[in-house]
Protein backbone atom coordinates (compact mmCIF):
# COMPACT_ATOMS: atom_id res chain seq x y z
CA UNK A 1 0.00 0.00 0.00
CA UNK A 2 3.07 2.50 1.08
CA UNK A 3 4.20 2.60 -3.08
CA UNK A 4 0.64 3.77 -4.10
CA UNK A 5 0.66 6.69 -1.44
CA UNK A 6 0.02 10.16 -3.34
CA UNK A 7 2.53 12.43 -2.57
CA UNK A 8 3.20 16.33 -2.67
CA UNK A 9 5.14 16.01 -5.86
CA UNK A 10 1.84 13.90 -7.22
CA UNK A 11 -0.39 16.47 -6.58
CA UNK A 12 1.98 19.19 -7.75
CA UNK A 13 2.18 17.26 -11.17
CA UNK A 14 -1.49 17.17 -11.24
CA UNK A 15 -2.22 21.10 -10.89
CA UNK A 16 0.88 22.12 -12.53
CA UNK A 17 2.91 24.04 -9.97
CA UNK A 18 5.55 23.11 -8.00
CA UNK A 19 5.92 20.88 -4.87
CA UNK A 20 6.89 24.29 -2.41
CA UNK A 21 2.85 25.66 -3.92
CA UNK A 22 1.75 22.33 -2.59
CA UNK A 23 3.45 22.51 0.98
CA UNK A 24 2.29 26.37 0.99
CA UNK A 25 -1.18 25.61 0.18
CA UNK A 26 -1.44 23.10 3.24
CA UNK A 27 0.29 25.32 5.27
CA UNK A 28 -1.78 27.57 8.22
CA UNK A 29 -1.25 30.87 7.18
CA UNK A 30 0.53 30.66 4.38
CA UNK A 31 0.01 33.58 1.46
CA UNK A 32 -1.13 31.49 -1.99
CA UNK A 33 -3.18 33.53 -4.55
CA UNK A 34 -6.65 31.86 -4.69
CA UNK A 35 -6.37 30.99 -8.01
CA UNK A 36 -3.75 28.57 -6.88
CA UNK A 37 -5.23 27.41 -3.69
CA UNK A 38 -8.20 26.19 -5.84
CA UNK A 39 -6.52 24.31 -8.19
CA UNK A 40 -3.96 22.99 -6.19
CA UNK A 41 -6.92 21.75 -3.74
CA UNK A 42 -8.82 20.13 -6.37
CA UNK A 43 -6.00 18.13 -7.53
CA UNK A 44 -5.71 16.65 -4.12
CA UNK A 45 -9.27 15.91 -3.59
CA UNK A 46 -9.13 14.13 -7.04
CA UNK A 47 -5.98 12.28 -6.18
CA UNK A 48 -7.11 11.63 -1.99
CA UNK A 49 -4.06 13.53 -1.24
CA UNK A 50 -3.42 14.35 2.68
CA UNK A 51 -0.58 16.17 3.83
CA UNK A 52 1.71 14.73 6.10
CA UNK A 53 1.62 16.71 8.71
CA UNK A 54 4.29 14.65 11.42
CA UNK A 55 7.15 14.73 8.46
CA UNK A 56 6.06 19.25 8.04
CA UNK A 57 6.85 19.24 11.72
CA UNK A 58 10.06 17.17 11.81
CA UNK A 59 11.05 20.07 9.25
CA UNK A 60 10.13 22.92 10.52
CA UNK A 61 10.59 21.69 13.87
CA UNK A 62 6.60 23.05 15.20
CA UNK A 63 3.61 20.33 14.86
CA UNK A 64 0.94 23.05 15.29
CA UNK A 65 -0.49 20.58 17.55
CA UNK A 66 -1.93 21.43 21.04
CA UNK A 67 -2.17 19.09 23.83
CA UNK A 68 -5.01 19.39 26.29
CA UNK A 69 -5.20 17.34 29.89
CA UNK A 70 -8.35 16.94 31.47
CA UNK A 71 -9.58 15.07 34.21
CA UNK A 72 -13.72 15.80 34.51
CA UNK A 73 -15.28 15.29 31.68
CA UNK A 74 -18.18 14.10 33.62
CA UNK A 75 -18.79 18.28 34.01
CA UNK A 76 -20.82 19.71 30.99
CA UNK A 77 -19.24 22.50 31.04
CA UNK A 78 -16.20 20.79 29.66
CA UNK A 79 -17.61 19.35 27.10
CA UNK A 80 -18.39 22.91 26.16
CA UNK A 81 -15.36 23.95 26.68
CA UNK A 82 -13.15 21.32 24.72
CA UNK A 83 -15.35 22.38 21.38
CA UNK A 84 -15.18 26.13 22.02
CA UNK A 85 -11.14 25.67 22.02
CA UNK A 86 -10.86 22.73 19.52
CA UNK A 87 -13.15 25.01 17.00
CA UNK A 88 -10.83 28.46 18.13
CA UNK A 89 -7.52 26.49 17.49
CA UNK A 90 -8.68 24.70 14.12
CA UNK A 91 -8.87 28.42 13.07
CA UNK A 92 -6.01 29.54 14.21
CA UNK A 93 -3.93 26.21 11.95
CA UNK A 94 -3.47 24.14 14.98
CA UNK A 95 -4.74 20.44 15.82
CA UNK A 96 -5.48 19.71 19.22
CA UNK A 97 -4.95 16.26 21.05
CA UNK A 98 -7.16 15.13 24.07
CA UNK A 99 -5.10 13.15 26.93
CA UNK A 100 -7.65 12.74 30.23
CA UNK A 101 -6.35 12.21 33.52
CA UNK A 102 -7.40 11.45 36.87
CA UNK A 103 -6.90 13.84 39.60
CA UNK A 104 -4.36 11.71 40.97
CA UNK A 105 -0.70 13.36 40.53
CA UNK A 106 0.50 10.35 38.74
CA UNK A 107 -2.41 10.25 36.10
CA UNK A 108 -1.35 13.45 35.03
CA UNK A 109 2.40 12.99 35.30
CA UNK A 110 2.13 10.06 32.74
CA UNK A 111 -0.46 12.10 30.58
CA UNK A 112 2.00 15.29 30.05
CA UNK A 113 4.79 12.99 29.90
CA UNK A 114 2.90 11.64 26.53
CA UNK A 115 2.34 15.32 25.09
CA UNK A 116 5.61 15.85 25.40
CA UNK A 117 6.13 12.80 23.55
CA UNK A 118 4.16 13.91 20.66
CA UNK A 119 6.08 17.08 20.48
CA UNK A 120 3.39 19.44 20.95
CA UNK A 121 3.63 23.49 20.45
CA UNK A 122 1.86 24.38 23.85
CA UNK A 123 0.03 22.00 26.78
CA UNK A 124 -3.43 23.69 28.04
CA UNK A 125 -3.61 21.94 31.73
CA UNK A 126 -7.67 22.10 32.84
CA UNK A 127 -9.42 21.03 35.75
CA UNK A 128 -7.09 18.62 37.36
CA UNK A 129 -4.47 18.33 40.18
CA UNK A 130 -1.33 20.14 38.69
CA UNK A 131 1.68 20.70 41.04
CA UNK A 132 4.52 22.91 40.75
CA UNK A 133 6.70 20.55 40.59
CA UNK A 134 5.10 19.17 36.94
CA UNK A 135 4.29 22.97 35.67
CA UNK A 136 8.04 24.07 36.31
CA UNK A 137 9.20 20.84 34.24
CA UNK A 138 6.99 21.63 31.51
CA UNK A 139 8.17 24.90 31.49
CA UNK A 140 11.37 23.77 31.98
CA UNK A 141 11.26 21.36 28.57
CA UNK A 142 10.40 24.76 26.70
CA UNK A 143 6.68 24.02 26.15
CA UNK A 144 4.47 27.02 26.49
CA UNK A 145 1.59 26.11 29.10
CA UNK A 146 -1.44 27.67 30.29
CA UNK A 147 -4.02 27.01 32.94
CA UNK A 148 -7.51 26.68 31.93
CA UNK A 149 -9.90 27.09 35.03
CA UNK A 150 -7.34 26.45 37.75
CA UNK A 151 -4.96 28.29 39.48
CA UNK A 152 -2.12 27.91 41.06
CA UNK A 153 -0.29 29.67 43.84
CA UNK A 154 2.94 30.25 41.69
CA UNK A 155 1.93 33.90 40.16
CA UNK A 156 4.52 33.32 36.81
CA UNK A 157 2.53 30.48 35.60
CA UNK A 158 -0.02 32.35 33.16
CA UNK A 159 -3.98 30.77 33.76
CA UNK A 160 -7.39 31.90 32.83
CA UNK A 161 -10.36 31.17 35.68
CA UNK A 162 -13.51 33.02 36.61
CA UNK A 163 -13.84 35.30 39.25
CA UNK A 164 -14.31 32.57 42.16
CA UNK A 165 -13.85 34.18 45.19
CA UNK A 166 -16.51 36.64 43.90
CA UNK A 167 -18.82 34.73 43.14
CA UNK A 168 -19.03 32.68 45.90
CA UNK A 169 -19.43 36.03 47.73
CA UNK A 170 -22.36 36.95 45.19
CA UNK A 171 -24.02 33.31 46.14
CA UNK A 172 -23.80 33.90 49.80
CA UNK A 173 -25.41 37.51 49.62
CA UNK A 174 -28.24 36.32 47.32
CA UNK A 175 -29.39 33.54 49.33
CA UNK A 176 -28.95 35.80 52.82
CA UNK A 177 -30.88 38.53 50.53
CA UNK A 178 -33.73 36.37 50.13
CA UNK A 179 -34.28 35.64 53.77
CA UNK A 180 -32.00 32.64 54.11
CA UNK A 181 -30.37 31.79 57.40
CA UNK A 182 -29.08 28.68 57.64
CA UNK A 183 -27.25 27.93 54.13
CA UNK A 184 -25.23 24.97 53.82
CA UNK A 185 -22.17 24.71 51.26
CA UNK A 186 -21.21 21.30 49.35
CA UNK A 187 -17.59 22.53 48.09
CA UNK A 188 -15.52 21.50 44.99
CA UNK A 189 -12.65 19.60 45.33
CA UNK A 190 -10.29 21.58 48.29
CA UNK A 191 -7.49 19.95 46.52
CA UNK A 192 -8.29 22.51 43.51
CA UNK A 193 -7.64 25.93 43.77
CA UNK A 194 -10.93 26.81 42.15
CA UNK A 195 -12.69 24.49 45.12
CA UNK A 196 -11.12 26.76 47.58
CA UNK A 197 -11.77 30.09 46.49
CA UNK A 198 -15.01 29.76 45.72
CA UNK A 199 -15.70 28.47 49.19
CA UNK A 200 -13.43 30.97 50.62
CA UNK A 201 -15.50 33.87 49.29
CA UNK A 202 -18.71 32.10 49.86
CA UNK A 203 -17.99 31.68 53.73
CA UNK A 204 -16.50 35.44 53.95
CA UNK A 205 -20.40 36.59 52.52
CA UNK A 206 -21.42 35.08 55.16
CA UNK A 207 -19.34 36.27 57.73
CA UNK A 208 -19.75 39.58 56.62
CA UNK A 209 -23.58 39.24 57.07
CA UNK A 210 -22.71 37.63 60.55
CA UNK A 211 -23.47 34.28 59.89
CA UNK A 212 -21.74 30.80 59.69
CA UNK A 213 -22.72 28.01 57.37
CA UNK A 214 -25.32 25.34 58.65
CA UNK A 215 -22.36 22.73 57.22
CA UNK A 216 -19.58 22.62 54.91
CA UNK A 217 -18.49 19.67 53.49
CA UNK A 218 -16.18 18.72 50.37
CA UNK A 219 -18.01 17.47 47.32
CA UNK A 220 -14.91 16.64 45.45
CA UNK A 221 -16.84 17.51 41.90
CA UNK A 222 -17.86 14.06 42.18
CA UNK A 223 -21.77 13.37 41.35
CA UNK A 224 -22.29 10.27 44.35
CA UNK A 225 -20.19 12.20 46.68
CA UNK A 226 -22.35 15.58 46.34
CA UNK A 227 -25.79 13.21 46.60
CA UNK A 228 -24.51 11.51 49.71
CA UNK A 229 -23.31 14.80 51.26
CA UNK A 230 -26.61 16.01 50.84
CA UNK A 231 -28.86 13.50 52.37
CA UNK A 232 -26.54 13.80 55.33
CA UNK A 233 -26.99 17.12 55.90
CA UNK A 234 -30.77 17.50 54.75
CA UNK A 235 -32.01 14.12 56.22
CA UNK A 236 -32.54 15.54 59.69
CA UNK A 237 -35.49 18.11 61.18
CA UNK A 238 -32.48 20.62 61.70
CA UNK A 239 -31.96 21.05 58.07
CA UNK A 240 -31.16 23.60 56.51
CA UNK A 241 -33.08 26.26 54.08
CA UNK A 242 -30.54 26.95 51.18
CA UNK A 243 -27.23 25.61 49.50
CA UNK A 244 -24.69 26.77 47.26
CA UNK A 245 -23.31 24.08 45.67
CA UNK A 246 -19.61 24.16 44.16
CA UNK A 247 -20.07 23.68 40.41
CA UNK A 248 -23.93 22.88 38.25
CA UNK A 249 -22.57 19.26 37.90
CA UNK A 250 -22.81 18.77 41.28
CA UNK A 251 -26.24 20.93 41.63
CA UNK A 252 -28.49 18.77 39.68
CA UNK A 253 -27.30 15.49 41.67
CA UNK A 254 -28.14 17.80 45.17
CA UNK A 255 -31.77 18.47 43.61
CA UNK A 256 -31.99 14.93 42.57
CA UNK A 257 -31.17 13.87 46.32
CA UNK A 258 -33.44 16.28 47.83
CA UNK A 259 -36.07 16.16 45.81
CA UNK A 260 -36.47 12.02 44.75
CA UNK A 261 -34.66 10.57 47.85
CA UNK A 262 -35.56 13.49 50.56
CA UNK A 263 -39.16 14.83 49.55
CA UNK A 264 -38.15 18.44 49.62
CA UNK A 265 -39.22 21.28 47.32
CA UNK A 266 -36.63 23.24 45.62
CA UNK A 267 -36.99 26.12 46.40
CA UNK A 268 -40.12 25.99 48.35
CA UNK A 269 -37.98 24.02 51.51
CA UNK A 270 -34.77 24.36 49.80
CA UNK A 271 -33.37 26.94 47.82
CA UNK A 272 -30.11 25.77 45.74
CA UNK A 273 -27.40 27.58 43.66
CA UNK A 274 -24.83 26.48 41.54
CA UNK A 275 -21.65 27.26 39.45
CA UNK A 276 -20.74 27.26 35.89
CA UNK A 277 -23.99 28.22 34.23
CA UNK A 278 -23.52 25.14 31.71
CA UNK A 279 -26.48 25.03 29.16
CA UNK A 280 -28.27 22.29 30.83
CA UNK A 281 -28.62 25.04 33.73
CA UNK A 282 -30.95 26.79 31.74
CA UNK A 283 -33.32 23.47 30.89
CA UNK A 284 -36.48 23.74 32.43
CA UNK A 285 -36.44 20.25 34.24
CA UNK A 286 -33.32 22.17 36.24
CA UNK A 287 -33.87 25.84 35.81
CA UNK A 288 -30.63 26.08 38.12
CA UNK A 289 -29.96 29.56 39.40
CA UNK A 290 -26.06 29.81 39.20
CA UNK A 291 -22.85 31.91 38.59
CA UNK A 292 -22.01 31.85 34.82
CA UNK A 293 -18.10 30.66 33.96
CA UNK A 294 -18.37 32.43 30.80
CA UNK A 295 -16.59 29.73 29.17
CA UNK A 296 -16.45 31.51 25.55
CA UNK A 297 -14.19 34.64 26.99
CA UNK A 298 -11.83 32.27 29.24
CA UNK A 299 -11.19 29.89 26.02
CA UNK A 300 -10.75 32.95 24.00
CA UNK A 301 -8.35 34.40 26.86
CA UNK A 302 -6.93 30.70 27.25
CA UNK A 303 -5.88 30.37 23.30
CA UNK A 304 -4.71 34.07 23.03
CA UNK A 305 -2.08 33.60 25.41
CA UNK A 306 -1.29 30.06 24.43
CA UNK A 307 -0.49 31.24 21.15
CA UNK A 308 1.93 34.28 22.04
CA UNK A 309 3.80 32.08 23.86
CA UNK A 310 4.20 29.53 20.83
CA UNK A 311 5.12 32.94 18.65
CA UNK A 312 7.55 34.24 21.06
CA UNK A 313 6.16 36.87 22.60
CA UNK A 314 5.33 38.18 25.89
CA UNK A 315 2.25 38.03 27.66
CA UNK A 316 0.96 41.57 29.58
CA UNK A 317 -0.48 39.64 32.24
CA UNK A 318 -0.28 36.01 33.35
CA UNK A 319 -3.34 36.37 35.00
CA UNK A 320 -6.95 36.80 33.59
CA UNK A 321 -10.05 36.42 35.98
CA UNK A 322 -13.32 36.83 33.67
CA UNK A 323 -16.11 38.21 35.70
CA UNK A 324 -18.63 35.41 37.40
CA UNK A 325 -22.61 36.94 36.39
CA UNK A 326 -25.36 35.88 38.52
CA UNK A 327 -28.10 34.11 36.76
CA UNK A 328 -31.12 33.21 38.77
CA UNK A 329 -33.92 30.99 37.71
CA UNK A 330 -36.30 29.05 39.53
CA UNK A 331 -34.05 26.89 42.56
CA UNK A 332 -34.55 30.28 44.58
CA UNK A 333 -37.18 32.18 46.04
CA UNK A 334 -38.28 34.91 44.21
CA UNK A 335 -36.91 38.73 45.21
CA UNK A 336 -39.41 40.54 47.33
CA UNK A 337 -39.84 43.42 44.62
CA UNK A 338 -41.34 45.81 46.62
Amino acid sequence: MGENRVTSVDVARAAGVSQPTVSRVFTAGARVSPELRARVEAAARKLGYRPNTLARAMIKGRSNVVGLVVAYLDNPFYAEAIELLSRALKGLGYHIIIFTASNEEDSVDLAVEDLLAHQVDGIILASVSTTLRLTQEIRGAGIPLVLFNRGQDDLSIPAVTATNYAGGRKAADLLVGLGHRRIAHISGWQKSLTGVDRMRGFLDGLAGHGLEPAACVDGRYDRETAMAATREIFGGTDRPDAVFVGNDHMAFAVMEALIHDLGLRVPADVSVVGFDDVKMAAWRMFDLTTLRQPANEMVDAVVDMLIRLIEGKSLQRTRVEIDSVLVERGTTRRRNRE
